[in-house]
C-alpha cells in the first residue's frame, strides 16, 4: 500500500500531496512514508469518511487539522481557516484531502497563488488534473470570489 494509490492523488512537491478520503490502509502507507500531517477539508460523512479519522491519524503518530468545507457553500472564512493551517504547519510533509480531492485542489491552488508564488495558469493546471470535465457553479464563483481578494480575475 502506498499513498499514490489514495482516490485522485497529486503529489505537489516532496512535502506536500492531495488527494481523496484516504483509507485506513494509506493513512497508515502516510505514516511510513513519513508524513506528519492530515489536513481533512471534507465534512463528515457516513459511508463516505473514516469512523474516527482523528483518532486514526493520532495513532499513527500525525498531526489532524480538521478544516471541513460544506461542498454546496465554500465561504471565503473557509478559505481563511484552511490558509491559517497551511501557515502553521512548517516543513514537514503533509497530506492534504477532502472527499475526492476537489475541494483540495481548488484551495491548494488558491493558496499557492496567495502564498507560493504560483501563477494563476500552474494554479488553473492543477485544479484542472482533478476538475477536468466538472462543472460546479458554486465552485466557480467561490474560485472567482477568491481571486477578486487576490487581485485576480
Amino acid at each position: 500500500m502506498s499513498t499514490q494509490e489514495i482516490y485522485n492523488y497529486r503529489k505537489v512537491d516532496e512535502h506536500t500531496i492531495t488527494g481523496g478520503q484516504p483509507t485506513e490502509e494509506q493513512l497508515q502507507a502516510a505514516a511510513e512514508e513519513g508524513f506528519e500531517h492530515v489536513v481533512n477539508l471534507a465534512t463528515f460523512q457516513p459511508g463516505h469518511s473514516l469512523p474516527d479519522e482523528a483518532a486514526s491519524v493520532q495513532a499513527l503518530g500525525m498531526v489532524y487539522h480538521p478544516t471541513p468545507v460544506e461542498w454546496q457553500d465554500p465561504k471565503l472564512s473557509d478559505f481563511a481557516a484552511f490558509e491559517a493551517v497551511m501557515q502553521r504547519l512548517g516543513e514537514g510533509k503533509t497530506l492534504i484531502h477532502c472527499a475526492a480531492n476537489f475541494r483540495v485542489t481548488a484551495f491548494y491552488g488558491l493558496y499557492a497563488m496567495k502564498r507560493l508564488g504560483w501563477t494563476e495558469e500552474q494554479a488553473e493546471a492543477f485544479m484542472a488534473s482533478v476538475w477536468a470535465g466538472s462543472r460546479y457553479p458554486v465552485w466557480e464563483a467561490f474560485i472567482r470570489q477568491v481571486r477578486e481578494t487576490l487581485g485576480n480575475k
